[in-house]
């Protein structure tokens, strides 16, 4: 399996005005493995990823793809390196499933070659892995948020690039598809890509990431395999909270003292 650094950060500092959100980030995704992002709200998770996805330029430091520079990339070759599942995107309601899951080929197609018979097998596959086949003719206007989630979820998929950024995955889907779409982003870095995802959930991140990064302030506090950086200090220093971890079958699950008094 190849364990080659796929997307790094390098001593990124990136401001909003004169507020800086990361502050000398340096952190590197390899091929191969699921990395989860975590941390409180606006401690810099989502910045780190759309500085990957080239969406956003750093003040200082370098954000490279497969070892280029993210800046020089053209967008569409960017597009066939990474593929970006954001927090939030505007879909057209009168859309299909099928044809949005279909512009996850965009990157792969030119005035001169449209959608293929192995375009189209990308496109079902990707479907399949959602468990949205079924859906494949209804309007996006007509589904639920877990839905459309899934949906998108599957773009991303069709997109088939070697580096899969996920910004919150899990919103709005229910437990069992939760862990689905987990369960379907971990085979996807076993697979040999690397997956960079945000994660709220500590125990889901312990589950499924092989490293966890865990942020603060904009800053990268802590880094490592999920028992190393999921310490009972580690929490109470960046969430404030004060738990009881307790391992389970290799799982750090924490547990809140408040609620076991």
């Amino acid at each position: 399996m190849n364990r080659g650094v796929a997307a790094e950060l390098e001593d990124v500092t990136f401001r909003y005005g004169a507020h800086a959100v990361l502050a000398g980030v340096s952190l590197a995704a390899r091929a191969g493995e699921m990395l989860a992002i975590i941390g409180p709200n606006g401690c810099g998770k989502s910045t780190a990823l759309r500085l990957m996805a080239g969406l956003l330029r750093p003040a200082r430091g370098e954000v490279r793809v497969e070892g280029e520079p993210v800046a020089r990339l053209p967008r569409r070759q960017l597009a066939r390196r990474l593929a970006l599942l954001a927090q939030s995107g505007g879909t057209p309601a009168g859309m299909s499933v099928a044809d949005l899951v279909g512009m996850g080929r965009y990157a792969h197609e030119s005035w001169l070659r449209r959608q293929t018979p192995d375009d189209r097998a990308k496109v079902d596959a990707a479907m399949a892995a959602m468990e949205i086949t079924r859906l494949a003719g209804r309007r996006l206007g007509e589904l639920s948020g877990g839905q459309l989630q899934r949906v998108r979820m599957a773009m991303v998929l069709a997109q088939d690039a070697p580096i899969l950024l996920l910004d919150e995955p899990t919103n709005h889907l229910d437990l069992r598809h939760q862990y689905a779409l987990l369960d379907v982003a971990r085979a996807q870095a076993r697979a040999g890509r690397c997956v960079v995802a945000v994660l709220h959930d500590l125990t889901q991140a312990s589950l499924y990431a092989d490293r966890i990064a865990l942020m603060h302030e904009g800053r990268l506090v802590a880094e490592g395999a999920p028992g190393a950086v999921l310490t009972t200090a580690a929490i109470e220093q960046v969430y404030g909270v004060r738990t009881r971890a307790i391992d389970v079958g290799g799982t750090v699950v924490h547990l809140p003292e408040s609620a076991l008094s």
